[in-house]
């Protein structure tokens, strides 16, 4: 969705909000509309998947003096929409046009609200305009605003097309990516824009800002109090078998992402889908089968679902370029070019099914899993001025309140950390994941903290709806029918392979990498890539893309940007290319700062939503190229 709230001419306000949306049609398969309503001042458009929740918008009551503009999916309670009917309100039987009748009878909308949204409602008999989000603010929209109007839109580069003054990188953005991956508050990359904050109901009277309401926050789940162990497992066990069936609703095709893990597992005990009726597939490695492909085909044969193998191979590498400029594009810099398998193998996705069902979330929630924590760059790669900045992201980030870990997971982690991994894989399908249904979330909030710190609650209600699946093992040796020795060997060699995997990719520390160097003819890493990850940039980034990643770091532009020190840049290629060094996360993160420079903030905004290569690099094909 994007849009004005004006009190600009109709035909400048129309003029700019076309403009706007024609930013946002990445693909083919993208229908788009425009509606306004003169005398409120509102002008909005919207971009959607054909064929999904949301395709066929406006959407209005019986007298059209509520107007709904609504963008991506909510889960509702069937007696909730079956009241509404029972009032005496007329809606389809499919889709999302019950929403604006919720807006009528319910005076704390969009608080009701289950799902992952963002929305706009005029209100003709209140002479209002209320713009609105979900509570995690994971259907993100960007604002700006100025004298003549509201700025709105679901992706930043809608904004900066029309107004090109705001194409200018922020330093507090900019040292929340380097430090954390990610921009972190409602801030963005981008000086003057930013994020509407999560459970946002923000109203406008007479083309102004009025009143910026929030619907929610994380303390009324937390002041419900605390559960013991029995309670909270009885109560999570209900709801998992209560609201899964909302999200296997609607007319859509639903395809499933498989891994080896428990969360996928615990939707299909849970769920029991019919044979043949629920497409799995999982992202595996060019290397080998890894322990997710192995896990996951005996998990979809169990449960008599077809199942496929997706990979990021040779072809994916020679359209590295592509696909790396494409992704931060799409993202507005909130996914780096590491997310570039990623488009690469929704769009396969794509042709499984249009929907695909995920357990993303689940550890976050369920377990409160976290693997993220801000790390400081390697010293004199970045200016001094922005290190001041890097080093105030990190003390925040690590500093931040985390009384409940639920709630720190939910409304922190998931909508900072891996909201660009969802934007990415959005824009060729929709995600669905019942591990952020409200009633899952609340009741996670609720878990006692001995339940959160094992996995003994999901294995247990696994366990306890399908005792098949639970005699087959995990990636990481969890589960299964053997004896406790055998269990405890098991755990401990795949354990040991994971590790040893992250220390031959990313994770290889600088003295390995010149030990590794100096038999670089063995090849050692084909002993433990693959293992249990689909991708292997360090590798990769070495041999197979080390021309695309000197051509474009080791450019004149690159080296010229005011936060980078060029002789700690041209060291971290050369070093990383050769094999002496390993410097994968770094180049992540200033390959995705030089590609979102030439493609959003150097004036190319204008051009860059069509499907052609942007930045004119070539990647070789052959993955085993000779190092430089």
């Amino acid at each position: 969705m994007v849009g004005l709230i004006t009190k600009l001419p109709r035909q400048e306000a129309e003029l700019r909000v076309r403009q706007m949306i024609s930013c946002l049609v990445h693909e083919p398969f993208y229908s788009k509309g425009f509606w306004c309503d003169e005398k409120l001042g509102v002008y909005v458009g919207w971009v959607e998947r054909s064929g999904s929740f949301c395709d066929g918008m406006p959407i209005a009551n019986e007298t059209r003096d509520a107007v709904m503009v609504f963008s991506g999916e909510e889960f509702p309670d069937p007696d909730s929409v079956r009241g509404l009917a029972k009032r005496g309100h007329a809606f389809a039987d499919k889709g999302p046009s019950y929403l604006v009748h919720m807006y009528e009878d319910d005076p704390s909308f969009p608080s009701q609200l289950n799902g992952s949204f963002h929305g706009v409602i005029v209100d003709r008999v209140k002479d209002r305009v209320l713009l609105f989000n979900d509570r995690y603010g994971m259907h993100r929209l960007y604002f700006h605003e100025s004298n003549d109007a509201f700025y709105f839109a679901a992706e930043a580069k809608s904004i900066l097309a029309i107004l090109p003054d705001l194409r200018e990188i922020d330093p507090n953005g900019l040292a929340d990516f380097v430090a954390c991956g990610a921009v972190l508050e409602n801030r963005t990359l981008f000086r003057g824009i930013d994020v509407l904050p999560q459970a946002s109901a923000w109203i406008f009277r007479n083309a102004a800002l009025k009143e910026r309401r929030s619907y929610f926050a994380p303390s009324d789940w937390e002041a419900l109090g605390e559960l013991d162990n029995e309670q909270f497992y009885e109560d999570i066990h209900a709801v998992m078998k209560r609201n899964l069936q909302r999200y296997f609703a609607g007319e859509e095709r639903i395809g499933m992402s498989l891994t080896g893990g428990l969360d996928t597992r615990m939707i299909l005990a849970c769920r029991k889908p019919v044979a043949d009726s629920l497409p799995c597939y999982t992202f595996g490695s060019m290397m080998r089968e890894h322990q997710d492909v192995q896990i996951a085909r005996d998990v979809a044969k169990m449960c008599s679902q077809p199942f496929q193998v997706l990979v990021a191979g040779d072809e994916f590498l020679s359209n590295f370029g592509h696909y790396a400029e494409r992704v931060v594009y799409l993202t507005d810099g909130c996914a780096d070019v590491s997310r570039a398998p990623d488009l690469y193998l929704n769009r396969q996705a794509r042709d499984i099914a249009p929907v695909r069902m995920t357990g993303n979330y689940g550890g976050e929630i369920l377990r409160a899993v976290r693997i993220f924590k801000a790390v400081l760059p390697p010293a004199g790669l970045y200016a001094p001025e922005l290190i001041t900045h890097i080093d105030d992201a990190a003390d925040h980030f690590n500093t931040l309140p985390r009384s409940n870990p639920v709630s720190f997971a939910a409304f922190q982690i998931v909508p900072w950390m891996l909201y660009g991994t969802l934007a990415v894989e959005r824009t060729q399908l929709t995600l669905r994941s019942p591990f952020l249904d409200n009633d899952f979330v609340r009741t996670c909030v609720r878990a006692p903290a001995s339940a959160l710190a094992s996995n003994e609650t999901t294995l247990r209600l696994i366990r306890d709806e399908s005792r098949a699946l639970l005699n087959l093992r995990t990636d990481r040796g969890l589960a299964g029918n053997r004896g406790k020795v055998q269990s405890a060997i098991s755990r401990a060699w795949l354990q040991f392979l994971f590790k040893a995997e992250y220390a031959y990719d990313m994770g290889m520390p600088q003295w390995l990498a010149r030990v590794d160097h100096l038999f670089s003819a063995l090849r050692f890493e084909r002993l433990f890539l693959g293992r249990h990850k689909p991708v292997h940039f360090r590798v990769w980034y070495r041999d197979a893309l080390a021309d695309y990643v000197q051509e474009i770091l080791l450019d004149e532009r690159a080296l010229s940007r005011p936060y980078i020190e060029r002789r700690a840049l041209e060291a971290m290629v050369r070093g990383h290319v050769k094999g002496i060094r390993n410097h994968t996360n770094e180049l992540h993160r200033a390959l995705s700062l030089e590609i979102l420079h030439r493609v959003l903030i150097d004036g190319k905004a204008a051009q860059i939503h069509s499907e052609e290569p942007l930045l004119c690099a070539t990647v070789p094909s052959e993955t085993g190229k000779n190092r430089a």
